[in-house]
């Protein structure tokens, strides 16, 4: 009986461990960008890139896709990078000030 049910431990340890890297990239960046946010990480970037990719830089903190990607944080990054930076909008010129009413003379 106890043999069986350490088969039965066995065979099921591998099903998790395949469902959990079955995990969408995405998905996991925005769960990871949580963890970050929530401990007070300011400035950083999330990168997903190929599992095999030597030039990236930062620290693999997760591996998605089944396992043929991972996610590299960089610290130091201004996160806003990932956004489209807006327009400038040109600065209004000053509006001339009323000139200055001389005392009349009685």
């Amino acid at each position: 009986m106890k043999l069986l049910a350490a088969f039965g431990v066995l065979l099921f340890v591998p099903v998790c461990a395949h469902a959990q890297a079955a995990k969408p990239c995405e998905d996991l960046k925005t769960e990871i960008a949580a963890k970050l946010d929530a401990k007070g990480v300011k400035s950083y970037t999330l990168e997903i890139v190929a599992k095999d990719d030597q030039t990236a830089e930062g620290k693999v903190v997760g591996t998605c896709g089944g396992g043929t990607k991972k996610i590299m944080y960089k610290r130091g990054e201004a996160a806003a990078a990932e956004t489209p930076a807006t327009p400038a909008t040109p600065a209004k010129p000053a509006t001339p000030a009323a000139p200055a009413k001389e005392p009349t003379k009685p």
